[in-house]
């Protein structure tokens, strides 16, 4: 059986240390894995790309990535509970644009790695 040198085992708990310093707190875990979680949904990450090109109503963004009005409005209601997106009325209708741009980053790299090798 290997043993580590003092050494050995003073570097990896000193790895450890740092981990745990560096890791957020359970609160913001579970918000990022919402977050995670809600742009991961097929028909939701179709409104966030529909939403990159500019500030979108319900009827333009059922039009943009096909279904119903109903179930777009569903999706839009988790991305802005999850603060994803925003919405302004502008007479009769609400408008929706990306409130978080970090997101949009998250998407794009995801993007650019869909033609990656490896």
């Amino acid at each position: 059986m290997h043993t580590d040198s003092p050494a050995e085992r003073a570097a990896h708990e000193e790895r450890v240390k740092y981990a745990v310093e560096a890791m957020p707190s359970e609160e913001e875990i579970v918000t990022m894995a919402a977050r995670f979680k809600a742009i991961s949904e097929p028909s939701r990450l179709k409104i966030l790309l529909a939403l990159s090109c500019g500030e979108l109503c319900v009827e333009h963004l059922t039009a943009a990535v096909g279904g119903n009005q109903s179930a777009v409005s569903h999706q839009l209601k988790t991305l802005k509970d999850n603060k994803i997106v925003k919405a302004r009325r502008n007479g009769k209708q609400v408008m929706y644009s990306i409130a978080d741009g970090h997101i949009m980053t998250m998407i794009s790299v995801a993007k650019e790695h869909l033609n990656c090798d490896e």
